[in-house]
């Protein structure tokens, strides 16, 4: 009793003295404030724990190949948080905390009151205790939904897709074969006609989920339920952006810019709810797929390029503009392209915000219409929230009136930088296919997008960049297209293991 005492007066201490205004001692200034507050009326809070010791990824970029870089970031990563974390782990087992470890950034997430933040903040080993709050999406919902049925269809590919230039690379016979998208969202409904022949995990007459999904919804789930061992999508975003990607059901749904490409996913969010810990958890997995029991981590299995269609805001709780930054610097790190969405938060200047698309390793998409004019709702750079100044977009796609798959084998037309995001990584698809080399080299694929946009200007100055500059804080570079011929910018010569460039048969025997 005399315990529970203690810790309470303790609770109350160090909320209350934030509450009252005082100036943050030197634990204080270790935990987002959030935090304290929201102790200090809900009594348990979950948070994630910075370990002050950080994996040194800089090695990797002198690595010839994606699967060397991937390989040499995951044994970093898990030998520094297998080599630092025991005391942390030891301290929450005696505090009876709730906790998980993760390796993907060197952290553990916990669930505990006032007193147990200050404690662990007491920690010389604690660099930082962030908020995990539950963020809830603002998604967009369907303006027309049709049945996919033959009367119903299209027999042409979809606009964004013919804008992308797709068919001109497919007709050279890139596809996208070979590559590896990967997607963490709301999940997927993995047998949509226009998806289940794209799966990695179906190989034309049995499914296996083992490395090529991954669930980090733990409680609730909705429809889904919690830890689902197959895709399953509780609200549809995720099933129209993978659509947008690879979709396509052989009867004239063209709906995906890289058909030819496999696809894996990772569910980040229950119902459209998600907090910093999932989305970080889906990075894990991307570097290093695991089987359902989330064991035996490899990361020869990880994607070339992921998806990420959704945003932290500090409106929801995510107060640290810096949350996720190291996770997705580390998913870069190895070899894996990462494209987010800018957010959906325009016409204002500095409206790209929240984690992750502010982020440099980011690859921050905006939103076009069929006629190639920015969407109103497209957020606008230069990122300001963490004070970097930094130009964003990087580049745009098209995301208005976007049809592509939705659950249940129907089809319908969505709007928002999240339907951008997968024509940006359904084009990086379709490079890599046609020039292998490039594969690992996030540097050099962003720059043959980037060079190759169609340059698009606007009459809007943000940041003090005028809109007419190419690259502008509006459309970034420009719409997405990939060219053919392609340029000198593109190719990178022999891959390293031997593959001429524009080698597809020998390259998509490789796939893993």
């Amino acid at each position: 009793m005399r315990c529970a005492q203690l810790i309470a007066a303790l609770s109350l201490a160090a909320a209350s003295t934030l509450a009252a205004g005082a100036a943050p001692t030197d634990w204080q200034a270790k935990v987002d404030p959030w935090l304290l507050g929201r102790a200090q009326r809900a009594g348990q809070v979950e948070a994630l724990i910075l370990l002050d010791r950080q994996a040194d990824l800089s090695a990797a970029r002198g690595l010839r190949t994606k699967e060397e870089k991937g390989r040499y970031v995951f044994e970093q990563l898990q030998r520094t948080a297998a080599e630092t974390q025991g005391p942390l782990l030891g301290e929450l087992d005696a505090m009876g905390a709730e906790h998980r470890s993760y390796w993907v950034a060197n952290m553990v997430w916990v669930r505990t009151g006032a007193a147990g933040l200050q404690a662990l903040a007491e920690r010389s080993d604690v660099r930082h205790l962030f908020a995990n709050p539950q963020v809830k999406m603002a998604l967009p919902r369907p303006t027309a939904i049709d049945d996919g049925s033959v009367g119903n269809a299209p027999f042409t590919t979809e606009w964004g897709v013919n804008k992308v230039n797709a068919p001109a690379l497919w007709a050279q016979g890139f596809s996208g074969q070979g590559i590896v998208v990967g997607g963490e969202d709301t999940g997927y409904d993995w047998n949509h006609p226009a998806l289940k022949n794209k799966y990695r995990g179906w190989n034309g007459s049995a499914a296996d989920h083992n490395y090529n999904w991954h669930d980090s919804i733990h409680s609730g789930g909705g429809s889904c339920g919690a830890n689902s061992t197959q895709p399953c999508d509780d609200n549809g975003h995720g099933t129209h952006t993978m659509g947008s990607m690879v979709g396509d059901d052989g009867a004239g749904n063209q709906v995906g810019v890289a058909p030819g490409a496999r696809w894996i996913g990772c569910r980040n969010m229950d119902q459209g709810n998600g907090t910093p810990t999932t989305y970080s958890e889906c990075f894990q997995f991307f570097i290093a797929p695991t089987d359902l029991a989330g064991q035996n981590p490899d990361p020869s299995k990880s994607p070339h390029v992921i998806n990420n269609s959704w945003g932290c805001p500090t409106s929801e709780g995510c107060t640290d503009p810096t949350v996720l930054q190291m996770v997705v610097e580390n998913t870069r790190a190895a070899g894996i392209v990462v494209v987010v969405s800018a957010g959906n938060s325009g016409s204002g200047c500095s409206t790209v915000n929240t984690p992750a698309a502010i982020y440099d390793a980011a690859f921050s998409v905006g939103a076009t219409d069929i006629n190639d004019n920015i969407a109103s709702f497209s957020s606008r750079g230069p990122v300001t929230v963490d004070g970097s100044n930094r130009p964003k977009p990087d580049i745009s796609g098209p995301g208005v009136n976007v049809r592509s798959s939705l659950p249940g084998g129907s089809y319908g037309n969505l709007s928002g930088t999240s339907m951008a995001g997968p024509h940006v990584v359904g084009s990086v698809a379709l490079l890599l296919s046609a020039s292998p080399g490039l594969v690992g080299d996030q540097d050099a694929v962003e720059t043959c997008l980037e060079q190759n946009a169609m340059p698009r200007t606007s009459g809007q100055t943000c940041g003090g960049v005028p809109g007419t500059n190419i690259p502008n804080n509006t459309f970034g570079y420009g719409r997405v297209q990939v060219p053919w011929p392609l340029p000198a910018n593109c190719l990178a010569g022999l891959f390293a293991d031997g593959f001429e460039t524009g080698d597809t048969t020998a390259w998509a025997a490789q796939v893993p």
